[in-house]
């Protein structure tokens, strides 16, 4: 599924709730690497700053897989927002796109709200190709959702979300043919994204970042060079807004990631 200029004019003009507005959005909307951000001289904590990341990244050598299990949140719409624009942020694991930014394998769900309407969307993505979305797979608030990709080599790899709660699950088998950068394998990654639109003329921004409560991955585990490790000495990422101010924090215990909405 490509993305079309009809697509991202739909998105661009979209002033209705609905469903679609959420898959629309994911469609002319891509994941990207992480955009860092100077600490401020105010930090008051550890974690590092970035402005579409939140979550917590293994840096090493030879990570051939990760994955996690979460429960999707219901999103809010953020303090001091409005009924009429849709608001989002999406959780993904993925390996590379920190130290490593020409490439990531990564899988996730986003979540989504305008006005009353919230809804939801799975997706697989090979950077620098555009995301897509998964069929045959849907979520309600409260459910568990397992995701995991797995590079069988650096251009080669699997992308794999399952609904525990329903029972559904989907994959995607990336082959070379389709993939156009390689693999570092250096990152190991437990995210919350705000992802970027991309509007039709080309001009790229920020998502408006929706209200997502907390995202706990468990079970947050990846393997490095054949042995299975968990999130343990993960660097730690926290989202800022243009302002710096903290839209979203991480934490890290062994085998369980957690990013909280500010």
């Amino acid at each position: 599924m490509k993305i079309s200029a009809a697509t991202i004019l739909l998105l661009a003009g979209s002033a209705i709730a609905s469903p679609l507005a959420a898959r629309v959005a994911r469609r002319a909307g891509v994941s990207r690497p992480r955009i860092r951000v100077d600490p401020k001289t105010n930090q008051t904590n550890d974690a590092e700053q970035s402005s579409n990341w939140a979550g917590a990244v293994l840096v090493s050598s030879g990570f051939t897989e990760v994955s996690g299990t979460f429960t999707v949140p219901s999103p809010q719409i953020p303090s001091g927002g409005d009924q009429s624009t849709q608001y989002c942020a999406t959780a993904w694991v993925g390996i590379d796109g920190d130290t490593c930014s020409t490439s990531i394998l990564q899988t996730g769900v986003d979540f989504c709200i305008q006005g009353s309407d919230v809804s939801y969307d799975a997706w697989y993505e090979w950077i620098p190709a555009g995301s897509v979305d998964f069929s045959g797979i849907s979520f309600s608030a409260g459910d568990s959702v397992s995701v995991s990709v797995v590079a069988t080599s650096k251009t080669t790899g699997t992308a794999t979300i399952t609904n525990n709660s329903n029972g559904q699950s989907v994959t995607h088998k990336f082959t070379s043919s389709e993939t156009t950068s390689s693999l570092c394998e250096t990152n190991a990654e437990w995210i919350v994204e705000d992802f970027t639109l991309i509007s039709s003329s080309g001009q790229q921004s920020l998502a408006p970042f929706a209200n997502f409560g907390s995202v706990t991955f468990t079970d947050a585990i990846a393997v490095e060079n054949g042995n299975q490790v968990d999130a343990s000495g993960a660097n730690t990422i926290s989202l800022v807004d243009g302002n710096g101010k903290v839209l979203a924090s991480p934490s890290v215990q062994g085998s369980t990631v957690t990013v909280t909405y500010q």
